[in-house]
Parts: structure tokens; C-alpha cells; sequence
């Protein structure tokens, strides 16, 4: 399985412009920026993509998590904070933080808890990150 994303970059860093698009044309020259990624512009960035890649990864992780211990989720909710610093290296993905909500009708709290740290650890955006991952799940 392959999947395609694409990128196009126009002019200097700080006055440039960009945009990037993905195989299935759910993002078709959606524009970026330097003001888009450090600053507060109108747009989109890598790292806003990366961190709803993780939630969709994660919530679909769950589920699958959930399923195997004898549940099913009516509906996850996962919001991921991606955390962008400066280090020595340079601008560097520090922290993700997932917030975690799911609805689960009769689900026992403990095997919650372990699915979620599963899905955490096991969900390919996960493994992909060479970054602090850290998590709080709850049930509703």
C-alpha cells in the first residue's frame, strides 16, 4: 500500500508561499505559509497535518483496541496537540498529546485504560514519531 502527498514551495522562506496536496484530492493546493506555520496566518501547516493524521490513526487504533477486548466504541473523540519548539537542532516536534474521549456502552474502565495505551503505542502514526507521545483517555 502506497499513499501520495505533495508539496509545492514558491519564493524565500519568510515571503514565499506554498501549498500541498494528497493522491485522493481531499487537500488540493491548500495553502501554507510561513505565517501558516509560525505565526498565526490563514492556512494550513505540516504540522497541524501531522498532528490530525495522529488523531485519526489513533481513534481508528481504538477502536480496533476496544473490538479485540470485547467492545465497541460508539464514537471516539481524539484531539491531538502537536508541540513545535525550538531546540538546538532546530524547530522540532517535542510532544504530541492525545485527548482522548469515547463513548463505550458497558466497557469496564481497566480495559479501557489498557486499549488505549495499545492503541497509543501501536497505531502507526505512533511508531512513526520519534517524539514524547502522552495521552488521557476517559470514558463518557
Amino acid at each position: 500500500m502506497k499513499r501520495k502527498g505533495s508539496a509545492a514551495w514558491e519564493g524565500g522562506l519568510k515571503d514565499g508561499r506554498g501549498n500541498v496536496s494528497t493522491e485522493s484530492g481531499v487537500l488540493d493546493k491548500t495553502q501554507f505559509s510561513f505565517s501558516t506555520r509560525f505565526e498565526e496566518g490563514k492556512g494550513t501547516n505540516p504540522e497541524e497535518l501531522i498532528a490530525a493524521a495522529h488523531a485519526g490513526c489513533f481513534s481508528m487504533a481504538l477502536s480496533g483496541q476496544l473490538e479485540e477486548a470485547g467492545m465497541k466504541a460508539e464514537r471516539i473523540d481524539t484531539e491531538a496537540t502537536l508541540l513545535f519548539e525550538k531546540t538546538e537542532a532546530g524547530f522540532t516536534v517535542t510532544r504530541i498529546r492525545l485527548d482522548v474521549s469515547a463513548e463505550v456502552p458497558g466497557a469496564d474502565p481497566a480495559a479501557f485504560e489498557k486499549a488505549a495505551k495499545n492503541a497509543k503505542n501501536g497505531c502507526p502514526v505512533s511508531r512513526l514519531l520519534d517524539t514524547e507521545i502522552v495521552m488521557e483517555a476517559k470514558l463518557r
